[in-house]
């Protein structure tokens, strides 16, 4: 996939790749709404936790939460992957937590430019929600680390939107959608 035509942009001309990162706490719906937005404007998704190394997975689901050390390589490496993508001229969409500012600021060292989306509620309706999820190694008990660490955008923070976390998964991805002025449908896949 390419990034997006744009409006004024002409027939054969393309806008740069845009990168998305749909960030916030384990159990915000990071997942569905980033998968939600790759579906809707055409962009390439991947989900940060597949980047983690085992010691790190290991150590999350034993109950540890990470430490800047061992996330460190982590986010280089997202960045990274954002980055080759741009220089493809692929779009992309990314789940990732990325909790505090200087984390986004490392993921910012990637592409050229990055937009960040902001999952953002209260405990009681993220913790319900990661009752029912199954299968996922970041347990329930972990919220409160990364409430305790959660950042939000500063301002002068460049490229952040913060959606209610309590809407719809629906809602969140065209929000998202239409607050960044992404194409959707066919035209978001250049041709």
């Amino acid at each position: 996939m390419t990034g997006e035509q744009g409006a004024g942009a002409g027939p054969g001309r393309r806008q740069p790749p845009r990168h998305v990162v749909v960030m916030g706490v384990s159990g915000a719906g990071k997942t569905t709404v980033a998968r939600g937005i790759s579906d809707l404007a055409g962009l390439t998704f991947a989900e940060a936790d597949e980047f983690h190394s085992e010691a790190n997975v290991a150590r999350m689901r034993s109950g540890v939460p990470l430490d800047d050390a061992a996330r460190w390589p982590w986010l280089r490496a997202l960045a990274d992957w954002m980055a080759t993508r741009d220089a493809e001229g692929v779009s992309t969409v990314l789940a990732c937590s990325a909790l505090k500012r200087s984390y986004r600021d490392v993921l910012r060292q990637g592409p050229p430019s990055v937009d960040f989306v902001h999952l953002d509620g209260t405990a009681e309706v993220i913790r319900e929600r990661m009752a029912r999820r199954a299968g996922h190694y970041m347990p329930a008990s972990l919220l409160d680390s990364q409430l305790a660490i959660l950042e939000r955008f500063e301002p002068g923070e460049p490229s952040g939107l913060v959606l209610d976390v309590s809407l719809p998964p629906e809602q969140l991805v065209s929000a998202a959608v239409d607050r960044l002025g992404l194409r959707t449908g066919a035209a978001a896949v250049g041709g």
